[in-house]
């Protein structure tokens, strides 16, 4: 826990990114992140799809305060949607409330958010809305809720089961017939809003799962730790669920074995795709996600600085994983 709540707090400081983004960590973060640009983006999606991998794409950002960066945001997912439906690729598109203008104005945001929304339903592309910390959950499902009452479908949303409240909304989705993505959360939150223990959140976890594989609207479970996804595959087989009712996501670049070994089983697997100038604090929350990427990163900065190259997408011999 002192080491997930250190790495959040890193994501934060200016100081720590300076230093981070000298360093050979930057070239290694594109193990997480492919790039900075639509093509690179475009390139990992194409070679995630070949690997029989489902994706969504996101463009680092969040809670914008200028209308010319929130409609740079928006004309970049317009740009990425366009690229998606011109190649036939599968994929969706994430992306936040915030990103697009909900702190600036609320009828800027619609507006700005309206040419996203009506390209994805006239191109296919489906969207859903991620989730910040607990600051702006309630804002973020109002905002939902209000789209889905003015006829938009397309669309869905991400919950996390590590806050208490969470039960309720995973309910009030299940009643609307909106899709969810279920993950644990990645954000330092205080104990009166989330469960501090590990079981704790895994139990809710596994509470969640099962509410929406068995009344939900093709939910996505989010999960990189084996027992979740143990208990979501028995929970499936045990109750007759097909493997078309729901799938697993992961983000990517994080535990690309788990990944295969899951399309292999007949199971379907999206991957989170995130590309953008604003990499640094989404690599300090993936490390405190899972710790054990830090040490992946460590040697592999190591045995790479040896060879004298870096595999960005790659494994550490060079060879595509």
């Amino acid at each position: 826990m002192l080491l997930r709540n250190g790495l959040i707090h890193l994501s934060e400081s200016p100081t720590a990114k300076k230093l981070v983004t000298g360093t050979p960590l930057r070239a290694m973060s594109r193990r997480f992140v492919p790039g900075e640009t639509v093509e690179e983006l475009i390139a990992a999606v194409r070679e995630a799809n070949a690997q029989g991998l489902r994706t969504t794409a996101n463009y680092l950002g969040e809670a914008e305060k200028s209308r010319a960066t929130a409609t740079e945001a928006a004309d970049r997912y317009l740009e990425v949607i366009e690229r998606i439906h011109a190649e036939g690729l599968e994929g969706n598109v994430s992306l936040k409330f915030t990103q697009l203008g909900q702190a600036i104005d609320d009828a800027f945001l619609a507006e700005n958010l309206g040419r996203v929304l009506e390209r994805a339903r006239q191109t296919g592309v489906f969207i859903r809305f991620d989730m910040e910390s607990s600051d702006y959950t309630q804002r973020t499902l109002d905002a939902f809720e209000k789209l889905w009452a003015d006829g938009w479908r397309d669309i869905g949303v991400v919950l996390q089961a590590y806050l208490k409240r969470t039960e309720s909304d995973v309910r009030r989705m299940i009643e609307l017939g909106a899709r969810v993505r279920l993950c644990k959360g990645a954000y330092a939150e205080p104990p009166e809003v989330a469960f501090q223990d590990r079981h704790e959140v895994d139990r809710n976890f596994v509470r969640l799962m099962r509410m929406l594989l068995r009344e939900g609207n093709f939910p996505a479970i989010a999960t990189h730790d084996e027992a979740m996804i143990r208990a979501t595959v028995e929970f499936a087989r045990a109750e007759g669920i097909a493997p078309d009712r729901f799938e697993f996501q992961m983000l990517y670049g994080v535990r690309r074995d788990l990944q295969t070994r899951l399309v292999d089983e007949g199971w379907g697997m999206r991957v989170y795709v995130p590309f953008g100038e604003h990499w640094y604090p989404y690599l300090m929350r993936r490390l405190a996600e899972r710790p054990a990427n830090v040490l992946f990163l460590a040697g592999s900065v190591v045995q790479e600085s040896k060879l004298g190259f870096l595999w960005p997408g790659g494994r550490r011999d060079g060879r595509k994983g």
